[in-house]
């Protein structure tokens, strides 16, 4: 019992942390955000609310300002499901990529940031 508020305890402080202190989003012409916003449509992130990898990666998402879908694999019964199914485990956060018919499950805060670094901070 005492862990479990310890958990959400911390977990609120984590989030209200992450509102006080967001990251300001890139700024990109119109016709360069209509790039990142079709380019991403292909992406989905699978991830916890509280998680302090998944804050630190969704923090990533709006200083590049990157729309994305985004799974609550705790409280989407079906999300765990797809997890396991495509990615193979149960693990969060995780990008699912699917490009050119395939589909990708990118594992780890710092991997999938990176990724998404390379991918869309040149777009300007």
């Amino acid at each position: 019992m005492l862990m479990k508020a310890l958990r959400l305890g911390l977990g609120q402080l984590i989030l209200l942390s992450d509102a006080v202190s967001r990251p300001r989003p890139q700024r990109r012409g119109a016709q360069s955000q209509a790039v990142v916003e079709k380019e991403a449509a292909c992406l989905s992130l699978y991830q916890f609310h509280a998680c302090p990898f998944c804050v630190k990666t969704r923090r990533a998402l709006h200083r590049l300002n990157v729309p994305m879908t985004l799974h609550d694999a705790k409280n989407d019964p079906i999300a765990p499901d797809r997890l396991l199914a495509g990615g193979g485990k149960i693990k969060v956060p995780c990008l699912h990529i699917q490009e050119e018919g395939q589909s990708r499950w990118l594992y780890e805060s710092s991997a999938i940031i990176a990724w998404l670094e390379h991918r869309f901070a040149g777009i300007a």
